[in-house]
């Protein structure tokens, strides 16, 4: 099997085999994914990278004419009295974080396989990319009932260590109850993101709102982010009037797609969700990707991260 077709290879439609991630890696390692590479000008003038390798805070010293704003230290500014700011060091290797929903609405597909199947395989690929490029790999999983935090580590072993995660039969088999609160688990992220992360949020994204936004900007202002936005093709355009069976989970459900209004109000949500994802995506340092079901997530990330 060549890499570009090992992503759409699966024993099963509805969840995902720790051995189907191992055999991810040719695939993974093929992949260049670099971050983002924001430059921008600083307070004297000269431009400098905000992001790429990552930094690390290394101490505060009083500030100086031409230092940067965005860098001062509020806290011991207010503590002395006397103007602060952080002063960063580079880190020899770049956090990679993925935060990956593996919630009830993403346990659907009309077409190809489930949301969480393909974002499980999409963490896989950013994961074996991330091990080849030498970057530490760390990781927020959750699903309604369960949410496992991993702390960047280096090499083949971090990678296994998320993948036997995300294969774990507790975020594929148990019993879902409510969903979770997704911002919540976007504010952990806060706390887990060092500057000069790179965070790859990998969701259907179906519980927007300005907690979520509010927690992205500051996510974002010191690390580089992807929004993997997975969806199947009928919650963008619904089939031709007429009842189908469609799994969800573990159960068969059957819609009725026969009243227009009703066409148009599903697809409008659709529409406002998207474009929602595309105004965050303004943000500096986020971009959106977009993957369906019936797509091969290999072939979504070379054709974004391609030449970077």
């Amino acid at each position: 099997m060549n890499a570009a077709g090992a992503a759409r290879s699966t024993s099963s439609p509805a969840r995902i085999e720790l051995a189907e991630l191992i055999r991810l890696r040719p695939a993974g390692e093929s992949l260049k994914i670099g971050a983002l590479r924001v430059r921008a000008l600083d307070a004297g003038g000269h431009l400098s990278r905000l992001k790429g390798r990552g930094v690390e805070f290394d101490e505060s010293r009083p500030y100086q004419p031409g230092d940067d704003l965005r860098t001062m230290d509020w806290k011991v500014t207010a503590r002395t009295g006397k103007p602060h700011t952080k002063v960063f060091r580079e880190e020899r290797d770049r956090p990679v974080i993925l935060w990956l929903d593996l919630r009830r609405p993403m346990l659907f597909a009309t077409r190809g396989v489930f949301k969480a199947v393909r974002a499980a395989q999409t963490a896989a690929l950013v994961a074996w990319s991330a091990v080849a490029n030498g970057d530490r790999l760390g990781g927020l999983i959750f699903s309604d009932r369960e949410h496992v935090e991993l702390r960047p580590r280096l090499g083949r072993r971090a990678a296994l260590r998320v993948l036997r995660v995300i294969s774990d039969t507790a975020f594929w088999d148990a019993p879902h109850a409510a969903a979770a609160d997704q911002p919540h688990t976007l504010e952990r992220l806060t706390r887990v993101a060092r500057p000069g992360s790179q965070i790859f949020l990998l969701s259907d994204f179906r519980a927007l709102d300005h907690s979520f936004e509010r927690h992205l900007r500051q996510v974002a202002r010191h690390s580089d982010v992807s929004l993997v936005h997975f969806f199947d093709p009928v919650e963008r355009s619904l089939p031709p009037p007429g009842r189908y069976r469609v799994l969800a989970g573990n159960r068969s459900v059957a819609i009725d797609t026969g009243a227009a209004a009703e066409r148009r109000a599903y697809r409008d949500r659709f529409l406002e969700r998207r474009a929602r994802l595309a105004k965050l995506a303004r943000f500096p340092g986020v971009q959106l990707l977009e993957c369906g079901t019936d797509m091969d997530p290999q072939k979504v990330l070379s054709a974004r991260f391609a030449g970077r």
